[in-house]
């Protein structure tokens, strides 16, 4: 499918900075960066092959290692570690963002090419999108940014379902799931601003 490939490219992009970010932000050196990095980019999209049972993306294509080097160098090169403050960080958070969708959207496609039910695209869709960040915030000993930060987990969930509705009445195409991306998009940034969260156990 021609979308996953765009939303896996994409997805790799937008969390090796992310990785970058959070990795510069706590005090990793060089190679720490670049693990972290790698490990944001491509370990929900690892963990999300091995359990649709396809030959692993990140081991079998060599544009996603090629993409997070270039990511790093580039952050290096620029100097994006000097924004140390991730919290307040535009650019971290666009990046994560694009991130988090791209890659629930790819989820949810590679859940329903794998013929999976109405659960396992969504759990497939949330993996994917968090996945990466979750081992990477175990690496550098940090509370997994999908159980603080505003409506992180939900979006992925979100998508993850319309994506699997949009199949079953036979809508989905390029210019849904660009839809569905877009407005995923939108419904992260608008949690941030206006600090929506899930309601907590009092």
């Amino acid at each position: 499918m021609e979308f996953l490939e765009v939303a896996e490219i994409v997805g790799i992009l937008s969390f090796a900075l992310s990785g970058f970010f959070v990795a510069s932000s706590a005090g990793l050196d060089l190679l720490g960066i670049f693990i972290a990095s790698f490990l944001t980019a491509l370990g929900g999209g690892v963990i999300r092959d091995v359990i649709a049972d396809k030959p692993l993306y990140a081991f079998t294509n060599n544009i996603a290692s090629v993409l997070v080097i270039s990511v790093v160098v580039v952050g290096v090169l620029f100097r994006l570690h000097r924004f140390n403050n991730i919290e307040k960080n535009r650019y971290f958070l666009f990046a994560d963002t694009l991130g988090l969708v791209s890659f629930a959207v790819s989820g949810a496609l590679v859940g329903l090419e794998a013929e999976f039910n109405f659960s396992g695209v969504v759990l497939l869709s949330l993996i994917t999108a968090v996945g990466g960040g979750v081992l990477r915030d175990m690496l550098i000993n940090e509370v997994p940014f999908i159980l603080t930060s505003e409506f992180y987990g939900t979006v992925a969930i979100i998508v993850g379902m319309v994506i699997y509705l949009l199949d079953r009445v036979a809508l989905l195409g390029i210019v849904s799931v660009t839809v569905v991306f877009l407005l995923g998009i939108v419904l992260r940034l608008t949690a941030v601003w206006r600090n929506w969260h899930l309601p907590k156990l009092r």
